[in-house]
């Protein structure tokens, strides 16, 4: 029998799946993401609302972004550490010449980690069966721990008095003192010390009461030992990096351009760190470091956020450039935004404005630079610990030219090495002649410049295969015109009433002129020179100081009745503060009042009581700099500051006669021409 075959139906086909949502895709991404507990319910608040928005509305935008952001954060993501000093050693030595107490204090600093990642934590098991305690005593001595048992709380306790412990494991239910009692002692008592509850009578509410209490973690009994060597591991790497990132915030101060930045930048490399750096010079809106609210058209995170984000780990090496610069009106108060960021107490739970949601910057190694620390406020500057970056001296100038700018700029104007050299007569010129600094900056621009030049005239060569040049003085002063600078106070005569002295300002040591004149009137005092309060009353007590002893400087009694004194600072335009002109306006005055003229190339600094002391001042080092580009004879200083100059080096003062003076009296015939007395 035969059956007629029937056509052969084809099965239905499956409709094509839905493309799936972007919102959609952003609720699988925030399943799938790591996110620490409070930021993935954010995320999932966030989504609630978003589930019941429509996206043509403008909020949608925001909560999307909102939560991109969340995704955006390394909320774990760390570079792996690498503190190894020796390397850091050598990239420091590589990049930078001299700075050897600050890259001194930098290795100390960086020592100082390395050995609280090495070192062992210690753990303590509490729990009334032996052989709970014995396993996890076995398993935690197996990965490293250092390990010590109770069978109570009140055995905890008499530990705890006598141990450093970094972690308490302990049981809920035990005789004498149970953990919730033990929890409370330590929070207490020793609240940096962490604790992990174990039970087998784990229920919600134990639970939310231990966590709430300040429990680190809860775990139920019986104890899966794998579970618990994670738990340990999380809680106690967690308080590893903690106490790393806790210490002093690192503050680089000094004169432009002695490599505050380029060294935050080595010690990123030696620590194999991301390096992010943002200037503060001229920011006053607080929403800029802490972001703008969301409810704002516009909100975006601050700055600190959003550079965290982009490097991607939640352990760069911050640098906070120019912090003194940093502003204040009516649109917040950014200094107090840093007393958050750089507190160790604080930082652990930094929240920006944008992001809503507590971030730990407690990881991150936080530095800053400021060219003047009297513009930070004082409670700023209590959380730092400042280095000072010095200026530098020829030698260290032409040190660091010769095996850093030189060859850096012949490859940036496309010479080579071998075709084009600089004698170091020729470097001292461009020193001496064209730069007159603390720093290195404009010298790298007048060699960039003679290296350009140099390029433009081998192109207009005919030959292409020109001979090997090798830079000399006269050469340098060819290809630069005319000298910038002149040392007019070495070739200055000794003049009456005109006085050399020594101050510092953000710029670094700077020599500066005092010129006193009389004229009728009425013993009025008159200063100018865009001068501020300290000075002023400096000069006022200097005055003071000459008048009562107008016997032994031999001036007329009717003398300050009739006639009005004039004290100038050249630069007015230059703000001038501080205590240390007081003894160059007292040789200004006094050789305006006696008639014996002023040695112009003996400079003078030091702060000046109305007795006629002499009190030390600070910035030693950039004023005997300053004294030696000037060609300075004689610096004299305060008694006080012996040992000051003798910790900076022979080096310094060489070529000038250095002079110590403990009281007026031993001013005037070091400063003054043509002696005719002394005062006693």
């Amino acid at each position: 029998m035969f059956f007629k075959k029937r056509n052969a139906v084809p099965p239905e086909e499956a409709p094509p799946a839905a493309p799936e949502s972007p919102l959609d895709q952003l609720r699988r991404r925030v399943q799938d993401a790591a996110l620490p507990p409070h930021a993935q319910e954010a995320a999932q608040r966030e989504l609630e609302k978003l589930d019941k928005t429509d996206p043509a509305v403008a909020e949608y935008g925001v909560g999307f972004n909102y939560i991109e952001l969340l995704l955006g954060l390394p909320w774990t993501s760390s570079t792996p550490a690498g503190l190894d000093i020796e390397r850091a050693r050598l990239v420091l030595d590589s990049r930078h010449s001299g700075l050897e107490q600050i890259k001194q204090r930098i290795l100390e600093h960086l020592a100082a980690k390395t050995l609280c990642q090495k070192l062992q934590q210690t753990i303590l098991i509490v729990d009334d069966e032996a052989i709970a305690r014995s396993n996890m005593e076995h398993v935690l001595t197996k990965d490293g721990y250092r390990c010590h048992c109770a069978a109570n709380g009140l055995e905890a306790l008499e530990v705890l008095s006598r141990e450093e412990v970094d972690l308490v494991i302990t049981d809920l239910k035990m005789e004498r003192m149970d953990g919730l009692e033990l929890l409370n002692h330590i929070a207490r008592l020793s609240p940096e010390i962490q604790v992990i509850m174990v039970t087998g009578f784990a229920t919600v509410s134990t639970a939310v009461e231990a966590l709430r209490k300040g429990a680190a973690h809860y775990l139920g009994k019986p104890v899966n030992l794998e579970e618990l060597r994670r738990t340990v591991a999380e809680v106690l790497e967690q308080k590893r990096s903690i106490m790393v990132g806790k210490g002093p915030v690192l503050c680089f101060t000094g004169p432009p351009g002695t490599g505050k930045t380029s060294v935050g930048r080595a010690i990123a490399d030696a620590l194999h760190r991301r390096f992010i750096r943002i200037s503060l010079a001229g920011l006053r809106d607080e929403a800029e470091l802490r972001g703008h609210r969301r409810t704002y058209v516009g909100a975006l995170p601050g700055k600190i956020i959003n550079e965290i984000k982009k490097a991607g780990v939640n352990n760069p090496l911050f640098m906070l450039d120019e912090i003194d610069k940093i502003g204040k009106d009516f649109r917040g108060d950014l200094a107090s935004v840093f007393l958050e960021v750089l507190d160790p107490e604080q930082n652990l739970r930094f929240t920006d404005h944008y992001l809503d949601i507590p971030f730990d910057l407690s990881r991150v190694m936080f530095i800053a630079t400021a060219n003047d620390l009297s513009q930070l406020p004082g409670p700023l500057l209590d959380r730092m610990e400042c280095l000072e970056f010095t200026g530098y001296s020829e030698e260290e100038k032409l040190h660091i030219a010769e095996s850093f700018i030189v060859p850096r700029q012949l490859k940036a104007a496309g010479l080579s090495r071998e075709k084009v050299s600089f004698a170091p007569e020729a470097i001292l010129r461009v020193i001496t002649d064209y730069t007159r600094e603390s720093g290195l900056r404009n010298l790298e621009r007048e060699l960039a410049d003679i290296c350009r030049k140099l390029a433009l005239l081998t192109l207009n060569s005919a030959s292409d295969d020109a001979p090997a040049t090798t830079l000399d003085a006269d050469t340098v002063t060819r290809l630069l015109g005319a000298k910038k600078y002149h040392r007019e106070v070495a070739g200055g005569e000794a003049q009456i009433g005109i006085a050399t002295g020594l101050v510092w300002a953000e710029t670094g040591g700077e020599i500066l002129s005092v010129e006193t004149v009389a004229m009728p009137g009425h013993g009025q005092l008159q200063l100018t020179g865009s001068l501020g309060d300290v000075l002023q009353e400096s000069a006022r007590a200097v005055l003071s100081f000459i008048r009562s002893r107008t016997g032994q400087f031999a001036i007329r009694d009717d003398f300050f009745e009739t006639t009005d004194l004039h004290v100038h600072f050249p630069s007015g335009g230059i703000p001038k503060d501080g205590p240390s002109a007081g003894i160059t306006i007292f040789v200004a005055l006094l050789s305006l009042l006696t008639g014996r003229p002023a040695f112009r190339d003996v400079a003078l600094t030091g702060e000046m009581t109305l007795s006629g002391r002499i009190l030390p001042v600070s910035g030693i080092r950039e004023k005997l700099l300053a004294a030696r580009r000037a060609g300075v004879r004689r610096v004299v200083l305060p008694a006080g500051n012996t040992d000051t100059v003798a910790a900076i080096g022979p080096e310094i003062g060489r070529a000038m006669e250095i002079s110590f003076v403990a009281h007026a009296c031993e001013v005037v015939d070091l400063a003054l021409a043509e002696k005719s007395y002394l005062i006693r």
